[in-house]
């Protein structure tokens, strides 16, 4: 878990992984050459209908049946922004019977490796690092809580753009939130042939669902101090 004492304003890749794990509706199961699309994951995510492990160190277990998986997300933004893929992500590891969709029960996977994939490019994440990181207490609530944002707060959005630096130019089309975390909102700058994301960090990291609308409210009292210029009004 990295400590809030380094004033982190973004998530780690670990945290990205764990929070689409957790809010996933729906994944991709590819296993002995056969894509199963899994769309019961609403309230549990992936992890609720996998449960991964580290792999066997037993020699005997190493034997029996071994069968390759690999599970394939992709991270949606809830709001209507250009380009809404925001991340995949890609979970391989090993099963130790033919994967059953309609199985009652979590499925057991030794896990081999997670990719993330995103703007940023490629990043690698161990089961170690997924075990170790907190899951984000806005990850499961984020989709409903950035439409209710669009869809009954629209005045908040250009308060908000009161924030960036440097000030978006007269060319921008719109503005809209695309991602929120326990660190701060993202809003999405769309203009004419490109867009480019933006990051509000909270004043300090969210550790309890209770504290977001607090959070954002300081960053729209801040917005509201600023002039058009932006500079604080006295």
């Amino acid at each position: 878990m990295r400590p809030f004492s380094t004033r982190a304003t973004a998530p780690t890749a670990a945290e990205r992984v764990r929070s689409i794990l957790a809010a996933a509706h729906s994944m991709t199961v590819v296993s002995d050459g056969i894509h199963t699309e899994v769309r019961r994951l609403d309230g549990a995510g992936a992890m609720g209908h996998f449960h991964l492990h580290a792999p066997f160190e037993d020699t005997e277990a190493q034997t029996t049946t071994r069968v390759p998986v690999r599970l394939e997300l992709t991270d949606i933004a809830p709001t209507p922004v250009r380009d809404r893929v925001r991340a995949r992500v890609k979970v391989t590891g090993v099963l130790a019977a033919p994967y059953d969709a309609e199985a009652a029960q979590s499925t057991c996977m030794e896990f081999g490796q997670a990719v993330l994939e995103d703007a940023q490019g490629r990043t690698y994440i161990t089961l170690h690092a997924l075990e170790a990181t907190e899951l984000d207490p806005i990850a499961t609530s984020e989709a409903g809580m950035l439409t209710h944002l669009v869809d009954d707060h629209s005045e908040v959005v250009p308060l908000l753009l009161r924030l960036v630096r440097p000030h978006p130019d007269s060319g921008m089309l719109r503005a809209l939130p695309v991602a929120m975390d326990r660190y701060g909102v993202t809003l999405r700058l769309e203009y004419p042939h490109t867009h480019h994301d933006v990051r509000l960090p909270f004043k300090t990291p969210v550790t309890d669902l209770d504290q977001v609308g607090p959070q954002i409210h300081a960053l729209l009292t801040t917005a509201r101090r600023l002039s058009h210029t932006g500079h604080l009004l006295t």
